[in-house]
């Protein structure tokens, strides 16, 4: 038996809650999930709040252990059906820890706590001078470094790919991979043909962890957390969902006005320190910026403009396409599905994300990749799945970088 730091990872909050997938029918159906939701303490985990759940879709929550039996009995007698996809959820994030690499530092193929993050982004701009330079870009509500890693061959006026890993605090797959983007860069420059054109011709700005805050808490005091850490007078709840903070169609669908709901949109648009210094860099960055790639979990899926709203984007034929094409190289792989289309009828509506955001800042090419799975294990991804979720995402990336590179603006 391999010592696993239960206690130290929280997972013993975990004991006995159950992850359930319910399949909604109609409108009736939706009333009832709404009804289960005020009265018994759910965690949305797909969609990410109640008020996004529609007929004729599926949603993913989690229930406390001691609520359990009352939601079960609820959905039999309410004749909805349902699986449960996680029996006991602390016996699934302690099998996170799966992999066999024995690494007591920084290893690319485990979930790394955010000191090792911050001591590998030292590390590998030392290691590197010529591929990558780092700086800071603010400061997070609890006072940590938010450093950006710029990740290229040294040129002048070069067009750039900005991506950013760890909006949502639970999402661990997210900053794996912005770690294992900026291994692969410095590990096959010069290597293999595509990377190395992308790093003559392109800069990448890579933003580790958005959300640092927010990734501490989750592997120090809860490991479902989802939102910045930042506090506010009038009310004790904490945190702000930093995709929903943005200034873009700011709080007026999909998002709440409520403090204490996982979909907070903020006191207003940037009120985040996190979101702000984001938004900051690439708003002095805009004539480089030629893309947008934000990296969450899960599901499975490439989204584009918009979710604030129904409408599509100007270039959506192009969008489609791209994305199309993009998944299909993504799946040559593993043989990893992705859906793929405007956030807003693909996903659910959500005002204030990122992605939208950008591109009203005039970036063409707006990316929110939601990584694995489909649910099997949630935000509870094993370790064990990093190299290959990392490997088929990195071509996905990849794809989308060599097309921006053929259609410079």
């Amino acid at each position: 038996m391999v010592p696993l730091a239960s206690a130290h990872h929280h997972g013993e909050h975990f004991e006995g809650e159950k992850v359930f997938r319910v399949s909604v029918g109609d409108e009736n159906d939706v009333k009832l999930i709404h009804e289960l939701a005020s009265t018994n303490q759910i965690d949305f985990w797909k969609p990410d709040s109640v008020t996004q759940i529609k007929p004729h879709s599926s949603v993913d929550f989690r229930v406390k252990a001691e609520d359990t039996v009352t939601v079960e009995d609820f959905l039999d007698q309410n004749e909805l059906q349902h699986e449960v996809l996680i029996h006991n959820l602390r016996n699934v994030l302690e099998a996170q820890f799966d992999s066999q690499v024995r690494a007591t530092g920084h290893s690319y193929e485990k979930y790394n706590k955010w000191e090792t993050i911050e001591a590998w982004i030292e590390q590998v701009t030392a290691d590197n001078p010529e591929l990558i330079s780092r700086q800071t870009i603010g400061t997070t509500f609890e006072g940590r470094t938010m450093h950006l890693l710029k990740v290229g061959k040294a040129g002048s006026d070069k067009p750039a790919i900005f991506m950013d890993c760890g909006f949502h605090a639970r999402e661990w797959i997210s900053p794996a991979f912005c770690q294992w983007f900026v291994r692969e860069a410095v590990r096959t420059y010069g290597q293999e043909i595509h990377m190395t054109e992308l790093l003559d011709k392109l800069d990448f700005y890579v933003l580790p962890v958005v959300n640092i805050d927010g990734y501490v808490y989750t592997w120090t005091k809860n490991r479902m957390w989802r939102k910045t850490r930042s506090t506010q007078s009038g009310t004790s709840c904490v945190g702000t969902d930093p995709n929903r903070n943005f200034d873009a169609g700011w709080c007026e669908i999909g998002a709440s006005r409520s403090p204490c709901d996982e979909t907070y949109c903020g006191s207003a648009a940037e009120s985040e320190k996190e979101t702000k210094a984001l938004a900051d860099f690439i708003r002095s960055n805009l004539s480089s910026i030629k893309a947008y790639l934000t990296i969450h979990s899960y599901s499975q899926m490439m989204l584009y403009p918009y979710s604030y709203d129904y409408k599509l984007p100007a270039n959506n034929v192009e969008l489609n396409a791209l994305a199309k094409a993009t998944v299909k190289e993504l799946a040559s792989l593993h043989g990893t599905k992705y859906t793929y289309g405007p956030g807003a009828t693909t996903i659910y509506p959500a005002a204030g994300g990122s992605d939208d955001w950008a591109y009203d800042q005039g970036i063409k090419y707006s990316f929110t990749f939601e990584l694995r799975d489909k649910g099997r294990y949630g935000f509870a991804l094993p370790e064990s799945q990093i190299r290959a979720t990392c490997e088929e995402t990195l071509l996905a990336i990849k794809h989308i970088a060599s097309y921006v590179l053929e259609h410079l603006y």
